[in-house]
């Protein structure tokens, strides 16, 4: 029956026009200079301008540099002594003082919430022994994500030659990030108090990413600026079953953009479940074998966004014979069941025997006799 209603909806919109598998902003439609918009369990791009351009990111840097830090290191809380060329770094600060020691996890925090370059810079020490090192290890980390076209000089995002990512790059990177809980408990923290120094003997740190209290289901993540980057943010947020991670580059009002473009990929898609994991699809017809039938089925599920539109170009297409001859073995494939948005192809797999079937042929038994034997 779902079947039937989908090819039904299929044919009901044939004449609609071929859906893209993401809208492409016009230049009048925002101010920001690239965006891409991505749902964090398909890694699906809903919306995008200039997604692949290479720009300098600022702050937002600290995104790549925070996670490669988690994969790196063994010990977040054991205090050790900041190295002193982390001390007096340009820009945004916690004002660490030569001497004093701190936790990974408190300056991590201090990396993440008001966005201190020395916290950066002495995380990249301690955990990658020198700078160099240490952006290589984000570029690895990088890669791991999707990440295509990014190249990191430094930790904090100051502005270098050679420092760039692209707005869809970083938007794959955040949504890697946020699979690792402790990056996602520390962006979603509004404030904190870490150790102090000398002079103070607490520091109050109070996040600079507004629309954590001013977004429905905001969950992080980063703010930036540099005079070669302008206004950098990327958000993230989830409502229901939906999740998205939201990157504006070299925008004016970078909050009010970011939160309108995610509240219209909440009212434009739906999450969907096209094809349910572990799915039986039916019982096939056996030939020659101990049972007239075997079941089948898809191993990998797909839940993905989509549009109105797009769920009625839904359809489903089962590359299966009549029959299957036996004998059958457990998991073998039978057939493929792919899946299309009007003509573009979104899911293929392989569908399997549920489970064996032995074969009525005197031949095909002593055959599988001597097999175990």
């Amino acid at each position: 029956m779902k079947k039937f209603l989908l090819i039904l909806f299929a044919l009901l919109a044939f004449m609609a026009p071929v859906l893209q598998s993401h809208n492409i902003y016009a230049e009048e439609q925002t101010s920001a200079k690239a965006i891409a918009v991505v749902e964090q369990n398909s890694k699906r791009l809903l919306y995008s301008k200039n997604c692949d351009l290479e720009l300098a990111i600022a702050s937002t840097t600290k995104i790549v540099t925070a996670i490669t830090v988690l994969e790196n290191c063994s010990s977040l809380d054991e205090p050790f002594e900041i190295d002193d060329r982390a001390v007096g770094v340009p820009g945004t600060s916690i004002y660490l003082r030569k001497g004093e020691t701190l936790t990974v996890r408190e300056l991590l925090y201090g990396l993440m919430l008001v966005s201190g370059n020395d916290a950066a810079t002495a995380l990249a020490y301690r955990v990658g022994g020198d700078i160099p090192h240490f952006c290589e290890l984000m570029e690895e980390t990088a890669k791991k994500a999707g990440a295509q076209n990014s190249s990191f000089k430094n930790p904090h995002g100051l502005d270098e030659e050679g420092h760039y990512t692209t707005a869809l790059d970083l938007a794959l990177i955040t949504v890697y990030a946020l699979k690792n809980s402790t990056f996602s408990e520390i962006v979603s923290t509004t404030n904190i108090a870490i150790s102090g120094n000398d002079e103070v003997e607490k520091r109050y740190l109070k996040n600079k990413n507004k629309l954590l209290t001013t977004y429905e289901g905001c969950t992080g993540v980063k703010t930036g600026f540099t005079d070669d980057a302008g206004r950098c943010f990327v958000g993230s947020s989830s409502r229901g079953n939906m999740s998205v991670v939201c990157v504006v580059f070299n925008c004016g009002p970078m909050f009010e953009e970011c939160a309108r473009i995610m509240d219209k990929a909440y009212a434009e898609y739906n999450m969907v479940e096209v094809v349910p994991p572990y799915n039986y699809i039916r019982n096939l017809p056996v030939i020659e074998g101990s049972s007239d039938s075997v079941k089948i089925y898809t191993v990998k599920g797909l839940t993905m966004p989509l549009t109105t539109e797009e769920y009625l170009l839904l359809s489903y297409e089962y590359d299966l014979p009549n029959a299957a001859e036996a004998p059958i073995e457990k998991e073998e494939v039978l057939g493929k069941l792919r899946v299309y948005i009007k003509d573009n192809l979104i899911y293929e797999e392989n569908i399997l025997a549920m489970e064996d079937v032995s074969s009525l042929d005197i031949i095909d038994n002593l055959k599988e006799i001597i097999k175990y034997w």
